[in-house]
């Protein structure tokens, strides 16, 4: 989510967790959630991965960033409109292309 919501304000390659990030990450991320949901892949406790789980995990992420950014940060780092471009690619009945093809419309100029 932190690399989304840097990609929306022009951040190409972001540092997150000593590691230099950048939409293949994303990429891949999305790819395999997608996939996952897709095929119902089970976690080790039998859950399936399911759009409820991943809406679920996706909510609590988001608040645990609004939670440790605050507010004003949260918000001007547009990471509620990173997360929606994430589920919407997630929870898609077809794999999209790229995440950043919907993203395009939102950059920052």
């Amino acid at each position: 989510m932190r690399y989304i919501a840097a990609w929306l304000a022009g951040n190409g390659c972001v540092p997150i967790d000593d590691l230099m990030e950048d939409a293949a990450t994303a990429e891949i991320s999305r790819s395999q959630l997608w996939q996952w949901r897709q095929h119902g892949a089970q976690l080790e406790q039998g859950q399936s991965v399911d759009a409820a789980l991943l809406q679920s995990e996706l909510d609590a992420l988001l608040e645990e960033l609004r939670s440790s950014l605050g507010d004003i940060a949260f918000t001007g780092g547009r990471f509620a409109l990173a997360g929606e471009l994430f589920a919407q690619q997630i929870l898609a009945p077809e794999l999209g292309s790229f995440l950043t093809l919907d993203a395009y419309p939102h950059l920052k100029g």
